[in-house]
C-alpha cells in the first residue's frame, strides 16, 4: 500500500470475514493488525440497497458499546444516512472513535 498508493496501512479487514490461522499469521508478519467488525448489515449489493429508514433503524437498533461498525462505502443508502446516523449515535451518548484511538 505504501509503495503503490503512498498510504500507510495499519489494519486489515478480511473480505467477507473469511480468514485462517495462516492468513492471520501472514497478515501479522507484514505488520498489519487484523480487525473484525461487530456489526454489519447487507449494504454491499448496490442493486439491493435498503431504504434510508430501514438502514437507520437497523444501525441504531444494533448499536452497542465497543462496536466496530462495518458500513460499505459503495452503499448509496449509507452515504445518504450517515450524517443522521452519526447525530443519533451522539445524541444517545456514544462517542465515535477511529481504531487508532483505542488502547491495545
Amino acid at each position: 500500500m505504501k509503495e503503490k498508493f503512498n498510504y500507510e496501512m495499519k489494519y486489515l479487514r478480511p473480505p467477507k470475514g473469511e480468514f485462517s490461522q495462516k492468513s492471520l499469521a501472514y497478515t501479522n508478519s507484514l505488520g498489519y493488525k487484523t480487525v473484525m467488525w461487530s456489526f454489519a448489515y447487507e449494504d454491499w449489493d448496490e442493486k439491493k440497497q435498503p431504504s434510508s429508514k430501514s438502514a437507520i433503524t437497523k444501525i441504531i437498533e444494533n448499536l452497542h458499546n465497543g462496536e466496530v461498525m462495518l458500513l460499505h462505502s459503495t452503499s448509496k443508502t449509507n452515504r445518504d444516512v450517515l450524517g443522521e446516523v452519526i447525530s443519533k449515535i451522539k445524541e444517545m451518548g456514544y462517542e465515535i472513535k477511529g481504531l487508532n484511538e483505542f488502547e491495545e
